[in-house]
Formats: structure tokens, sequence, C-alpha cells
């Protein structure tokens, strides 16, 4: 059963931060960072800023601070990191970093998941919270499971998140 998203009646564009952490790949060869920027200006949304940084959580952590003082970015997408290999750390960085989680993003995205790769799902560790009053998304690299978690789970919902976060619940 879908369930719509939460409606909204205005056209509201979320200023959001893509960032691709990959040891290897370069604004040419990140599809997923791309798909992702797409995605989110078909949506009617604004890309302020993209970056690709290592997967190192000092990067990541350093990252995060820089992000804290742009107070126009409301929205943060990651992408990367969120295996169990030994280079991935996005994850372990951005568990100790968040204020508050939203697991029902990480139940989720493994959920749709499951149904579109099977058990492997269980490896993802996609994950969602705040930081410093931003909503922060953080998808695996693959293009597939950035597509599935922007479509199903990110695009429908952001407006709805933002809103909550600021205190902005005007229609």
């Amino acid at each position: 059963m879908e369930f719509p998203p939460h409606a909204n009646t205005e056209e509201i564009s979320v200023n959001c931060a893509v960032i691709t952490v990959s040891d290897t790949r370069s604004p040419d060869t990140d599809k997923s960072g791309q798909l992702i920027k797409e995605l989110l200006l078909a949506d009617h949304h604004i890309v302020g800023l993209y970056q690709i940084i290592k997967d190192e959580s000092r990067e990541i952590t350093a990252q995060m601070e820089v992000l804290a003082e742009y107070p126009c970015i409301s929205a943060v997408i990651f992408n990367g990191g969120t295996g169990i290999a030994p280079r991935d750390t996005t994850y372990d960085t951005l568990e100790n970093l968040l204020e508050k989680t939203l697991p029902g993003f990480g139940e989720l995205f493994r959920f749709l998941s499951y149904q579109e790769i099977g058990s492997r799902a269980i490896a993802s560790r996609a994950v969602a919270g705040i930081y410093e009053n931003k909503i922060i998304f953080s998808l695996p690299g693959s293009s597939n499971a950035v597509r599935l978690g922007m479509e199903k789970l990110i695009l429908p919902e952001l407006v709805h998140l933002v809103k909550q976060l600021t205190g902005n619940f005007s229609h």
C-alpha cells in the first residue's frame, strides 16, 4: 500500500548540500552525487553546495562543522561510506555527530532495498537525523540506492521534515 507524502499547498524549495564520500570519485565520475543533484533540482529544490570528500572520519566531521556555519542550508544528503568495509566511515562518524536520529529512515530504506536486492540489504547502514538544526541523510554510494532513497523517502518528506525542524508549519 502506498501512502501519499505530506501534502504541500505551496511550492517550497529546500536549500541542500550534496556530499559524496569517496576515495576515488571525481566530479566527472560521481554518478550518485550528480543523480542526487538532478533529482533535487527536478523537484524544485536548491543545491547550494556540492562536495566530494575522502572517506575519512576527520574529513566528514570537518565538513559537518563547515555546514553548520551555513544558515541557508537546511538539508544535507551524503552518499557513500555506509557499508561495512574497513574504509566505510560515514555511518560511524555521523552516528556520533547526530543530535537526534530518525531510525525510521534507515529501517524503511533497508526494507525497500530488501525488496530490490534481497538479503544484501542488511549491510546498508543508511541513516538520517538532525545536526545543528539541519536534516542529515546518508545513503549508500550506488546510484540504484540513491535513486531509491531519494524517490521513495527523501523527496516525498523533505519539505515536511524541514518545516518540522524549523517550526514553520504554515501551508
